[in-house]
């Protein structure tokens, strides 16, 4: 390894000049007025790549932006990993927020400020060097590589799922690498070894044809937003328990060896408390409050409209009230079985006077691979010989739709080998990455490969 380091170390400056470059380009895939700058990006990556000693890079078309292939596939008996990452960003607004222009990368006190610095530009231009330093100082490299790198993840990668069906050989693998999570805290390496699935969906509630004097229909009209309130609370009982029959029929209790990781994280409920400035904690009482955020089910209303509201009182009965409401998943929870359920619970609880329908949103399938998987075990080795501390393994609250895809489709483990901060602003103004983590994360990853390679 001391040769890789000292490679790195070499070309730091270069490299970091290179990052820029690909920082600059604003591949914005919510505005189709940067189609052209998505095309662009993608050909910088398939030319950064093949300097990096990658083979078959290329840009493959979808129904929407392209994704970038790229393999070294040299070395017989030894697993393949498939690395995963996206180069598309986030929008830029309000930009009037922004300390230095967004597509104008800037280093501030060891932080390297640019939209896609974190997310997640700035982590899959370390896997590409990870692999030029091993291949440039060694010659080959101790697993078999392939890169898919896709342009529509701030989107909702709406083409990917079935790029990946098309292209199963393609993208065969034994593992697969993503590297956009991220870790705890400030040098406390993390691996996420599950994310909770999602489904949602937008319930109406009609009543009259128009909105209605209260004055002069009160007491003989049922109220739209009333009907809906008492819908709403039919959800949970008092204690936060969600009260849909069957909603928790498949959900899989945590292994003892699970439960433990998470006491090791020693994360109190008075930091999640300050963290959110709420009051109190709440929810089911049974379980700890990790386990409530990263491996229960929840349902969640998001939002509610109707009515007037606007300054003072208008003394009407609206026509119509709506509330957007989400799930989240865990592990055996199917989200089409989920939304049957919520409809099914819907329609026993709909209120009398109103007509009450659903809209659904988009949905995504939870994910998890046992946290004592090798592939997962040998990351947790590689970040400790660097960072000098032991890994924290958890499960995200969150969803990343396309990681249950990958795994449906291709029947991977997945290892979420992160390196961003929470505090890193990705998806706000004056996102940034700390360099200490890029230097850190670098040498992490080459560890990675040969540590897998020892244990397949």
């Amino acid at each position: 390894m001391d040769v890789i380091q000292q490679y790195l170390k070499e070309k730091r400056k270069d490299h970091l000049e290179e990052l820029f470059s690909f920082l600059s380009l604003e591949s914005i895939s919510a505005l189709p007025e940067h189609k052209k700058d998505i095309d662009r990006t993608a050909e910088w990556l398939v030319n950064a790549l093949t300097k990096a000693g990658l083979e078959n890079a290329a840009i493959h078309l979808t129904s929407g932006n392209p994704v970038v292939y790229a393999d070294w596939l040299h070395e017989e008996g030894k697993p393949t990993v498939l690395v995963y990452g996206h180069y598309d960003v986030q929008p830029v607004d309000p930009l009037e927020l922004w300390e230095s222009p967004p597509f104008a990368p800037e280093i501030r006190n060891e932080k390297l400020y640019a939209r896609g610095a974190s997310d997640d530009k700035g982590q899959v231009f370390m896997h590409i060097k990870a692999i030029e330093a091993i291949l440039k100082t060694t010659g080959s490299l101790p697993v078999n590589i392939k890169f898919c790198i896709e342009g529509e993840e701030e989107i909702g990668s709406p083409a990917l799922p079935s790029f990946v069906e098309a292209n199963k050989k393609l993208l065969s693998a034994d593992v697969i690498v993503i590297s956009d999570t991220g870790m705890m805290e400030e040098g406390k390496p993390t691996i996420c070894y599950g994310l909770r699935g999602l489904c949602g969906m937008e319930i109406h509630v009609k009543g009259p044809k128009s909105d209605l004097h209260s004055g002069l229909f009160g007491g003989a009209i049922h109220n739209p937003i009333t009907a809906l309130s008492h819908l709403l609370a039919s959800f949970h009982d008092d204690n936060g328990v969600i009260s849909v029959e069957g909603f928790y029929d498949r959900v899989i209790s945590l292994t003892r060896e699970e439960k433990d990781a998470f006491a090791a994280l020693e994360i109190t409920d008075e930091s999640i408390i300050e963290q959110t400035g709420s009051p109190s904690l709440f929810g089911e009482t049974e379980f700890t409050t990790l386990e409530r955020l990263w491996v229960r089910p929840t349902l969640e209303i998001n939002g509610i409209k109707g009515g007037f509201q606007g300054t003072g009182v208008k003394t009407v009965i609206p026509s119509e009230a709506s509330a957007k409401i989400t799930c989240r998943l865990v592990p055996a929870q199917d989200p089409d079985e989920i939304v049957a359920l919520l409809k099914k619970h819907i329609e026993k609880h709909k209120p009398k006077g109103v007509d009450v329908t659903v809209q659904l949103f988009d949905k995504g399938n939870p994910y998890v691979t046992p946290f004592d998987h090798k592939a997962i075990q040998a990351a947790g080795r590689a970040y400790e010989k660097v960072y000098k501390v032991p890994t924290s393994y958890t499960r995200g609250g969150g969803s990343i739709p396309i990681v249950a895809a990958f795994d449906q489709i291709l029947h991977l483990p997945v290892v979420l080998m992160g390196f961003g901060l929470p505090d890193e602003n990705f998806h706000a103004p004056n996102e940034h990455f700390h360099l200490k983590n890029y230097d850190k994360g670098l040498e992490t990853i080459c560890h990675y490969w040969f540590d897998l390679a020892e244990v397949w």
